[in-house]
């Protein structure tokens, strides 16, 4: 396998995860907001790696393959994190349901790709709001700090509830499209 410029990215910033980790309990002066500006870097790189796949014709299976996965490890193993050091009732809930759907979606995405509609589920403009929000809210509440007045970890949070609403609907939108091959599929086995 070669690995190209897009790939590399995607590397980056599975690689960057244990380094932000490391930073977010460090008791280094300014550790959250090292961790949050890496994370902050490595999410841009999930914007830079389509980017770049697509300019440069460096699509491949394993892009396509470890794109996701690095999407989902980097949020799911951030959102365990807050949980632990600023843990309440509503961020659980919402870490729950940003985790459940991600789950969830990415299960009903290998169904339908071995039932050949995989294209029925791609990626929709919800998912990449739901994406947007949870990037800048996880990055915030990272960082934590007051930024000249503004209280950065109640932006973040209320991004990573609009984030959560938004895990719902877009949930809801590619349950929607895979309901007709569920039904069928169920239809089938009886």
């Amino acid at each position: 396998m070669k690995l190209n410029l897009a790939n590399m990215l995607t590397l980056f910033r599975i690689a960057a995860i244990p380094v932000v980790v490391i930073c977010f309990y460090s008791s280094i002066p300014y550790a959250r907001p090292i961790a949050a500006v890496i994370f902050g870097i490595a999410a841009v790189t999930d914007l830079i790696d389509g980017w770049v796949a697509r300019r440069f014709n460096q699509t491949s299976r394993f892009g396509e393959f470890l794109d996701p996965v690095a999407d989902k490890l980097m949020v799911s193993i951030l959102l365990v994190m807050l949980v632990q050091a600023e843990s309440s009732w509503f961020e659980d809930i919402i870490a729950m349901f940003i985790i459940g759907r991600e789950i969830t979606v990415s299960a009903l995405r290998e169904w339908m790709a071995t039932i050949g509609e995989r294209a029925n589920v791609r990626v929709s403009m919800a998912g990449k709001i739901k994406t947007t929000l949870q990037m800048f809210g996880i990055g915030f509440m990272v960082y934590k700090n007051a930024l000249f007045g503004i209280p950065i970890y109640t932006v973040g949070f209320i991004l990573l509830l609009l984030a959560a609403i938004m895990t719902l609907w877009s949930m809801m939108i590619y349950l929607r499209a895979a309901w007709p091959f569920i039904i069928n599929d169920q239809e089938a086995s009886s």
